[in-house]
């Protein structure tokens, strides 16, 4: 039997980070929250995740920074950006770069939900294990 994939919430406010977390598990999913991408990135457990939602803007590494370093790892899983600030060529970055969805704070519960769901139906592969 295979464990549920692991939405992992990667957002350098703490009050979003855990508003997020409770959202995602009120729907009976599995959470990870991390303050970081490095934080993320340095995970054990970072093989369950099936779906990544970033902050864009965040300190030391961005959301963009993140989704280079998860694909030159060679984790594909897809990837949701939201952002409370609506910089121009934002959401066509986060296109480029293969994005799941792209959201602007504050967002409906809903919405983001219906980003997770169409995530995890694209039956992209999980990221590889670490290396030792």
């Amino acid at each position: 039997m295979t464990s549920p994939p692991v939405i992992a919430i990667v957002d350098d406010d703490t009050s979003v980070r855990d508003a997020m977390g409770r959202l995602v598990r009120s729907f009976d999913l599995a959470v990870e929250l991390y303050g970081s991408g490095a934080e993320l990135l340095g995970s054990p457990t970072l093989g369950r995740v099936g779906c990544v939602i970033t902050d864009v803007q965040m300190p030391q590494m961005n959301g963009f920074a993140l989704c280079e370093a998860l694909r030159a790892r060679g984790c594909h899983v897809p990837i949701i950006f939201m952002t409370a600030f609506s910089e121009q060529g934002y959401e066509q970055r986060a296109r480029a770069a293969g994005a799941a969805c792209f959201v602007n704070k504050p967002f409906e519960d809903t919405q983001i939900i219906r980003c997770i769901e169409r995530a995890l139906a694209g039956g992209q592969e999980p990221c590889p294990p670490p290396c030792d």
